[in-house]
């Protein structure tokens, strides 16, 4: 028997719905393997985990992991299964005997504290996050199975120490390499340290200066040293665009390859699969008038619209939604990937798809003028956008007609100009979609829907891959159509399934926490927009609306989001609080979501009349398994345009450029450039020479001679001083301020620009006499 095949059946067996966390012995038994080939299991684990696949927890036991990079909550629930299977292994507080909690670390960005986010375990109320000071992370880095205590349950938050490290989120890092007074150290990627990490002995290695390396760490820095590394592979000159990709990938646990045996699938199910012949029990709507809108650069379709008017004048929508389910059976070494993955992943200059192109792009991609196997969502409207009855049903489409956002906001600008250039059953798509999508968006936002949402931004790649400019991606009506038939489709199959009383992978957002819209509130207040209670959905909607085109328009947007909890996927029934929906999940998007393929199995398995009660326990750990991978995912596509931008702006340095202040703090002002879409710091140092004072309530930064004051909102002119490509910083230094935010700082009431009072005076430097003093002197 050779390793390959052990190591094939070790992952099913770990992957199994079964599987439980073991050591290599209880897994050989288990396999009935032969005695003799222990060791051969050993080997093949061991490599199994060096690739990432399979992770080694405490104690030995083999665990499932999310991927190398990134532990998840997948994890978390293992190493919970872990302890219970094991109880010496629990540790107890001496205080009060109860076991202390084991949780992943999660690292602030940018900063040296973080965050433990515990597991659900049955019959204990942990709290969600435990915030962990710099002092008492114990040198956890991203990611990192921590053992914690608990030392302060507050209202606005819990805080606590991690007391011991149970396993290493990974040892290999991408970093910068530098020489440093003599001596070979790498700043690493994302690992939020105060300081770099030394390199053993670099003889003979083709390394220079600011180059990408990938290094193992032998020794883990925390506050008292700095830690040891030794380079695996020089990746090449930070200049280079591809090095950029390369490097931010590796931080991220991003693997590209498939594993071999799950491009075999997918080649099996290219072979066997007819676009000519439709299989038996699915309608045949290749005949109805259908297309798709999409991205310009969209290289798969997973969803298509047919729209039309019945004998009774109601609308009937069908929203066709690819069938990945059909080629990716359940269990094969193709879904075990798909899981792994859990999403797809969009960065600058490539795509990293959740399932081979072979399917994603090809087999399952709703292409124009391809016979397309899908499951539709019909549903019946009103004139007046009541939903009257919706049904799920397999389908064979043909795509008639491919268009991109940028075409249908130009049609919906100029209608006519388009009669000639389409079909008229196409050119009458069009313009009904439009009507019932805003209909549809319409009562939706009447009931109470939240748009909490910031622009995307897009880079702009030359033939090389260079960075050549970067914009905004606006939320356009073009947009909003094929939403609303999105969130139709997903509602729907969320009623049907919750009618049905079957548990599901819903799209869950939990109400905010009342302490931060309070917080919201003032904040509000504070930039002099009149706010009544931010608890209510209609009020939030109102503020957005107040802001709309404004400079404060992004910090406001950016402070609701951050206000609100992070949508997530989890079977137990929750509301989505955004949407304002009681039955929402994911269905409409299964090429670069598991969630999406999740619920289509159960969908297939109704629509073949066998049982489809999925495991509750099981849906729950791939809930939050996918939960934590999209936003890994998320991290990584704005990590790498950051890294880009700042490259590209590099080229730049010393040139002027406009920007609106996006954010204040003691230290200085964050920075919204406009003509690139980035955030950099003014330093309060170079802030004209002055004293000055941040009023936390106000977001106000204001020194003691007359125009020295900066808020939020405010725009101003830059100059773009210096990046620093190892910690990924853009700094800038202040020109002029060509316009101050409109509204006073002060409870709203404007007031002349300069004019001061000694009241105002003696607010601000209360506690130092000399300061009232001299204040006394300039006035």
């Amino acid at each position: 028997m050779n390793s390959e095949s052990i190591a094939q059946q070790v992952l099913q067996y770990v992957f199994s719905e079964e599987y439980r966390p073991s050591k290599p012995k209880a897994i050989h038994k288990k396999l009935k393997l032969p005695e003799e080939s222990y060791r051969d299991l050993r080997r093949a684990i061991k490599k199994l985990v060096r690739e990432g696949r399979i992770l080694f927890g405490a104690n030995h036991l083999v665990l499932r992991p999310a991927n190398r990079s990134a532990p998840t909550p997948d994890v978390e629930t293992e190493i919970a299964l872990a302890e219970s299977i094991s109880p010496r292994r629990r540790k107890h507080s001496k205080e009060d005997g109860r076991s202390e909690p084991v949780g992943i670390y999660r690292a602030a960005p940018k900063q040296l504290y973080g965050f433990v986010k515990l597991p659900r375990v049955a019959g204990q109320s942990l709290t969600d996050e435990v915030f962990i000071p710099p002092r008492y992370t114990k040198g956890a880095m991203e990611g990192d199975t921590v053992r914690i205590q608990v030392t302060l349950q507050g209202v606005e938050r819990t805080e606590g120490k991690v007391l011991e490290i149970v396993s290493r989120a990974k040892r290999e890092f991408a970093g910068t390499f530098q020489m440093v007074d003599g001596q070979a150290m790498v700043w690493l990627d994302g690992a939020n340290l105060s300081h770099a990490v030394h390199i053993g002995d670099i003889r003979g290695l083709p390394v220079n200066n600011d180059d990408k390396i990938i290094v193992e760490l032998v020794q883990f820095p925390d506050l008292f040293q700095p830690g040891e590394a030794v380079i695996l592979r020089v990746l090449g000159s930070n200049r280079n665009p591809a090095v950029d990709t390369q490097a931010v990938m590796h931080q991220f646990g991003l693997i590209e390859e498939f594993p071999p045996e799950a491009i075999d699938v997918a080649r099996e199910q290219a072979d066997r699969f007819n676009e000519n012949e439709i299989p038996e029990g699915r309608t045949d709507l290749t005949q109805i008038p259908t297309l798709t809108i999409d991205p310009i650069d969209a290289r798969d379709f997973d969803d298509a619209i047919s729209l039309a008017k019945n004998e009774k004048g109601n609308w009937e929508l069908q929203v066709h939604i690819a069938d990945v389910s059909y080629f990716v059976p359940a269990g094969s070494p193709l879904d075990v990937e798909a899981q792994r993955r859990a999403t797809s992943v969009y960065l600058p200059d490539r795509v990293i798809p959740m399932i081979p192109e072979t399917i994603s792009n090809h087999l399952a991609s709703l292409q124009p003028d391809r016979n397309r196997l899908a499951k539709t969502v019909f549903m019946e409207y009103t004139p007046e956008g009541t939903l009257l009855h919706a049904k799920v049903f397999n389908s064979v489409i043909r795509n008639q007609h491919r268009f991109n956002y940028e075409q249908i906001d130009q049609y919906l600008a100029e209608p006519e100009s388009w009669r000639e250039k389409l079909k008229p059953e196409i050119f009458q798509l069009v313009g009904d979609m439009h009507s019932l999508a805003m209909l549809l968006r319409r009562l939706r936002n009447e009931k109470g829907s939240l748009e909490l949402t910031l622009p995307e931004v897009k880079i702009d790649l030359d033939k090389l891959g260079k960075v050549k400019g970067a914009h905004l991606v606006h939320h356009t009506e073009s947009h909003q159509v094929i939403e609303e038939f999105m969130l139709a489709a997903n509602q729907a199959v969320a009623s049907w399934l919750d009618s049905l009383e079957l548990p599901f992978l819903r799209r869950a957002h939990a109400p905010p926490n009342r302490l931060k819209l309070r917080q919201l509130n003032q904040f509000v207040r504070a930039l002099g927009i009149p706010a009544e209670n931010m608890e209510n959905r209609f009020e939030i909607q109102r503020v957005v609306q107040a802001v709309k085109g404004k400079t404060t328009e992004y910090a406001v947007n950016y402070a609701i989001l951050k206000s609100m909890s992070k949508a997530i996927y989890q079977s137990a029934f929750e509301r989505h609080y955004a949407l304002d929906m009681t039955h929402y999940c994911h269905f409409t998007s299964p090429i670069r979501r598991y969630p999406d393929l999740v619920v289509h199995r159960i969908v297939q398995k109704l629509i073949d009349g066998e049982p489809a009660k999925e495991n509750e326990d099981v849906l729950e750990r791939l809930g939050e398994h996918c939960s934590a991978m999209e936003q890994n995912a998320e991290s990584a596509e704005r990590e790498l345009i950051r890294v880009k931008l700042l490259h590209f702006l590099s080229k730049k340095q010393g040139e002027l450029m406009s920007g609106v202040v996006a954010g204040v703090k003691s230290n200085g002002l964050t920075v919204r450039a406009i003509e690139v879409p980035i955030d950099g710091l003014v330093a309060v140092s170079d802030l004209p020479a002055d004293r000055y004072h941040f009023d936390r309530e106000t977001h106000t930064l204001e020194g003691f001679r007359s125009g020295n004051r900066y808020r939020l909102g405010d725009e101003l002119i830059v100059r773009i001083d210096k990046i620093d490509m190892v910690r990924r910083q853009l700094h800038f230094k202040l020109e002029k301020v060509t316009h101050h935010s409109e509204v006073s700082p002060y409870k709203g009431k404007r007031r002349e620009e300069g004019s001061r009072s000694n009241r105002d005076l003696e607010r601000r430097f209360r506690g130092d006499p000399y300061a009232k003093k001299k204040g006394r002197r300039k006035k």
